[in-house]
């Protein structure tokens, strides 16, 4: 399997919970999964990086991803497999729910790498999102608040979609 490194921000502990269990299920060592705001943008060691990040309010990124997302820019991750991930709200802000991934998106798209682990829209309740691109998110959304009960199955389907492509 490819060497996957896993790179995140939290500020409730929802995000690294998940983070969390996205490297256990991925057999991704401690030393591979980094908290973003004590991160470097070195990504060399590895084929596949997985980015992770809560939407905050009404879209914004998590504070520490709003200084991490300038390393992001200025990295080299031309032919690496990067994967989104995140956290949010579907109900108390159902018009901006993931917007936070798609600001990393926005990034990442024109660097060379291959965008995987997209995720389909349905069964999810929300009214808008910039995380919806050609009618699916961008990565895996989690609501952790409102939904759950659909954590686990979520992250379950969106593993077996990635070990495919990884």
């Amino acid at each position: 399997m490819s060497k996957i490194g896993i790179y995140y921000g939290s500020t409730t502990g929802n995000t690294q919970e998940v983070a969390e269990e996205i490297a256990k299920q991925l057999n991704v060592a401690k030393a591979d999964l980094y908290d973003v705001s004590k991160a470097n943008a070195d990504y060399s060691a590895y084929d596949v990086i997985l980015f992770g990040s809560p939407t905050l309010g009404f879209g914004d990124s998590q504070d520490d991803w709003e200084d991490y997302i300038g390393k992001v820019k200025d990295s080299d991750l031309k032919e690496k497999k990067v994967a989104l991930f995140g956290c949010g709200d579907s109900v108390s802000y159902s018009d901006t729910f993931g917007d936070a991934l798609a600001k990393i998106y926005d990034v990442i798209k024109d660097k060379g790498c291959e965008i995987i682990g997209k995720v389909s829209t349905d069964g999810y309740s929300y009214d808008d999102s910039e995380a919806v691109v050609d009618g699916k998110f961008i990565g895996l959304l989690i609501d952790n608040d409102n939904e759950s009960n659909l954590t686990e199955q979520r992250i379950n389907q969106w593993i077996e979609n990635l070990k495919e492509k990884i």
